[in-house]
């Protein structure tokens, strides 16, 4: 069990963060067999032809061979900084990488997973390593997450806004027990169950590093050494219903009532979101959904509160009761819907 003991001032600077590396470095490690979870069968369907191109037409071989199932090149998923991380910041941040720093890195992901290819480690050993990891990272992205990472984004972000909705009724207590199920708050810590790690880490007032992922689930990571803080990594709410869900769903005879577009807007607020959230995990234009929105709540079917920056709508008992007595595609009676970088998973 890993235990990141807290100080008064840790709850004061914990935060939450959005990490795009650290979604491909995981979705590689699904398509490459490194993890035990695989992807659902119609993203694999999807994506495993291109990533088999990718090893075939860059030295994406070269990254893979620096991963383990508990270790993987620190450079090449960098800590995110804010929720506003994009992949051109994190990419960025790849490049800016002393070749010492590498070197030492790869040094300890060899010595974990050792190879033998010589093509792998003329690779690794040349001066230009870290332009090659950042310039194949760059391009897997690019053919594997950037097209569905609008969605997923907004995924995560939602689910920050539900954290902070707990936190802010309920404390870190509530927050973190529902996190996931191995993590927990006892006794001034929070706690990690069954890691590889079995030690106390004091966060000696830095506060702790949340980042919801998606294709992490449905595991939880931790992180304590370099170049991490400490952090703890957890699936996102929604991502198992992402995964349930077929791509083109349709929200059924709602839709006749209201429109589709409305109906999908409504059907996908069972959660605080911003006029943003939605458009991009919707596939909508931010300005059409915002006058979808602005009629639904004119209709009483929704309502509308500000947090920070952003105007967070959500369903009314009223809008449920449409989602609730709204038969599905095929489904003629009512339903409802319930609402280093070491890794010790």
């Amino acid at each position: 069990m890993l235990r990141f003991q807290v100080e008064a001032d840790d709850l004061l600077r914990s935060r939450f963060a959005i990490s795009p590396l650290f979604e491909l470095d995981n979705l590689l490690r699904k398509l490459s067999g490194l993890s035990p979870y695989r992807l659902p069968a119609s993203w694999s369907a999807r994506l495993t032809p291109l990533y088999r191109r990718l090893r075939a037409t860059t030295d994406l071989d070269m990254v893979l061979a620096l991963h383990s199932r508990t270790l993987g090149p620190g450079f090449a998923a960098p800590p995110p900084r804010s929720l506003a991380q994009s992949i051109e910041d994190d990419l960025a941040t790849v490049r800016a990488t002393a070749l010492p720093d590498a070197r030492r890195e790869i040094a300890r992901c060899l010595n974990l997973r050792p190879t033998s290819d010589r093509q792998i480690l003329a690779i690794l050993r040349s001066d230009d390593v870290v332009e090659r990891a950042a310039r194949t990272l760059e391009q897997a992205w690019y053919e594997l997450l950037a097209a569905d990472w609008p969605q997923l984004r907004a995924l995560c972000e939602r689910d920050v806004v539900h954290r902070a909705g707990q936190l802010s009724s309920s404390g870190w207590a509530a927050a973190l027990d529902g996190l996931h199920p191995r993590v927990r708050w006892r006794d001034g810590a929070i706690e990690v169950l069954r890691t590889a790690a079995d030690q106390t880490v004091p966060l000696g007032g830095h506060g702790l590093l949340l980042v919801p992922s998606v294709f992490l689930w449905p595991q939880v990571a931790a992180h304590f050494d370099r170049p991490w803080p400490a952090t703890v990594i957890y699936p996102a709410r929604g991502t198992a219903a992402l995964w349930e869900a077929p791509r083109t769903a349709t929200p059924g005879a709602l839709g006749d009532l209201v429109g589709r577009t409305r109906a999908g807007l409504l059907t996908a607020l069972d959660q605080p979101a911003s006029t943003t959230q939605l458009a991009r995990s919707l596939g909508l234009a931010t300005g059409a959904v915002g006058d979808h929105l602005t009629i639904l709540h004119r209709a009483g079917l929704l309502t509308k509160a500000r947090a920070g920056r952003s105007v967070l709508y959500r369903r009314t008992p009223l809008g449920d009761a449409l989602i609730a007595a709204s038969p599905g595609p095929g489904d003629h009676r009512g339903h409802q819907r319930h609402g280093g970088r070491p890794m010790h998973p």
